[in-house]
C-alpha cells in the first residue's frame, strides 16, 4: 500500500483514497525532496476524458479545459472502426486551427483540397504524420483494419465538437438554397441528413491509384502527409529520436514534433525549449518528469501510455524511463521549428573556470563535459 511518506517525513493515509491512482502516481503522493513551491498540474490522462461514442468509432479530447497549463495546443484521440465492406469515416470537415496528427495503429485514407482547388490523397500507416492547414477541407477514412490516431491542434481551446462539418452545414441550410447552389431539383436532395454524421460507416476506400488523380488545378505543392516511420532515427546513448518540422515536413508550418524513444533506465536529458510550450503524448512505457519553473519551484509527475504532459515555455525538465520496457512519447510544439537547449552542451561550451566557480566541481568533471560535448538535436533534411 503506497503511503505519503519519504523517509521520516509525511505519514500514513488511512483513507478514503484512490489507491489505483496513488500507485500510478507515486511522485505526486510522495514527491521527491527536491520538489518545492506551487506549480500547476502538468498531467492529464486521456482515460479521464469524456469519450464521444459514434456508430463507427469514438473520439475524446484533452484541451485547455482539462489541462489549463497547455494554452497553445490541444489533443484528440480518435478511433475509426474496421470492417470487411465498410469502415469508419471522420466526415468531411474543416476548422479554424491547423491539424497535426500521428497514426497510432492501422491505416487510413486522407483526402483534401487547398484554396486553389489543388487536390491531395494519400494512405497513412502506423508511425506516419499528417498536417492540414487551418481552413482547408479534408476527410479521414479507415481501411479495412481500422485505425486509431492522435490529433494535435495549434490552439489549446480547440474542441472537436466545434469543427465545421459538411452534414451539419447542409442540415442548417434551406433545401431551396442548396438546390439553387448546386443547380439541381430539390427532389434530388430529399434524403439529405438532418443532423451531423461526425463518425459513420461508409464503403471501404477505393485503391489509392484510382483516387489520387490531380484535379484540373493539379496537386497540392507540398504533401500533407509525412512518413516519419521511414525516417532514420538520430541515435543517442540512451535511445533515439525522430524529428519532423518545416525543414523536412514542409507543409507543417505551425507545429513541430519529435518522436522520442528512451531505453529502460535511460533519460531524456535535462533541457528546455527556447521557442514554445511543449505538449507531450505518451505512447508506451512509463516515465517521470520534474519541471523546474525558476524561483525555487519544481514539481514531479508520473506518466503512462495514453497520458498527456505539458511543459510551459522555457521551463527546464527531463523525462526518465521508470519502467522496464522502451519509453516512447511525442514532444509537440506550436512552432515551425523544433529547438531545444541541452544543459550538458551549455556547460560543455562555457569557459571551464566559470563552470567550476558555479558548481564547485573538479577538473575531472570539466574534462568529462568537454569530452562529451553533446549536440543539440536538430531536424534531419
Amino acid at each position: 500500500m503506497p503511503q505519503p511518506q519519504r523517509g521520516a517525513d509525511g505519514g500514513t493515509d488511512t483513507g478514503p483514497r484512490n489507491v489505483a491512482l496513488d500507485r500510478q502516481n507515486p511522485d505526486l503522493l510522495a514527491p521527491p525532496a527536491t520538489d518545492h513551491g506551487t506549480l500547476p498540474n502538468l498531467w492529464f490522462p486521456f482515460s479521464a476524458a469524456h469519450n464521444r461514442l459514434e456508430s463507427a468509432g469514438w473520439a475524446r479530447e484533452v484541451t485547455a479545459l482539462e489541462l489549463p497549463s497547455s494554452p497553445t495546443l490541444a489533443g484528440v484521440n480518435m478511433r475509426l472502426n474496421p470492417g470487411q465492406t465498410e469502415s469508419g469515416v471522420r466526415e468531411l470537415h474543416w476548422h479554424k486551427q491547423a491539424e497535426w496528427a500521428y497514426m497510432i495503429s492501422g491505416r487510413a485514407r486522407l483526402t483534401a483540397i487547398d484554396q486553389e482547388g489543388r487536390t491531395f490523397a494519400d494512405d497513412v500507416a502506423q508511425g506516419d504524420l499528417w498536417y492540414f492547414p487551418a481552413g482547408l477541407p479534408h476527410g479521414i477514412q479507415a481501411h479495412a483494419e481500422g485505425c486509431e490516431f492522435l490529433l494535435v491542434f495549434d490552439d489549446g481551446s480547440f474542441s472537436e465538437n466545434d469543427t465545421f462539418l459538411l452534414t451539419d452545414w447542409l442540415a442548417h441550410t434551406p433545401r431551396s438554397v442548396i438546390a439553387k447552389n448546386f443547380g439541381v431539383p430539390e427532389e434530388l436532395l430529399k434524403d439529405l441528413p438532418t443532423k451531423e454524421k461526425y463518425i459513420f460507416p461508409a464503403p471501404l476506400p477505393a485503391p489509392l491509384a484510382e483516387v489520387n488523380q490531380p484535379g484540373p488545378q493539379g496537386a497540392v505543392p507540398q504533401p500533407f502527409s509525412y512518413k516519419l516511420s521511414a525516417q532514420a532515427p538520430q541515435e543517442a546513448t540512451g535511445g533515439q529520436v525522430r524529428i519532423a518540422d518545416s525543414r523536412n515536413f514542409l507543409a507543417s508550418t505551425t507545429i513541430a514534433a519529435a518522436l522520442v524513444e528512451v531505453a529502460p533506465g535511460g533519460l531524456r536529458e535535462l533541457h528546455w525549449h527556447p521557442n514554445a510550450d511543449e505538449w507531450q503524448y505518451y505512447i508506451e512505457g512509463q516515465a517521470r518528469m520534474t519541471v523546474f519553473a525558476s524561483g525555487g519551484k519544481a514539481r514531479t509527475f508520473d506518466y503512462r501510455a495514453g497520458d498527456v504532459g505539458a511543459v510551459p515555455f522555457a521551463m527546464g525538465h527531463y523525462i526518465e524511463n521508470t519502467g522496464n520496457t522502451t519509453l516512447r512519447f511525442l514532444e509537440v510544439f506550436k512552432s515551425d521549428r523544433f529547438a531545444d537547449v541541452s544543459l550538458t552542451q551549455w556547460l560543455a561550451l562555457t569557459p571551464p573556470a566559470l563552470v567550476k566557480a558555479h558548481l564547485n566541481v573538479s577538473d575531472e568533471f570539466i574534462a568529462h563535459l568537454q569530452k562529451v560535448k553533446p549536440v543539440v538535436v536538430k531536424a534531419q533534411s
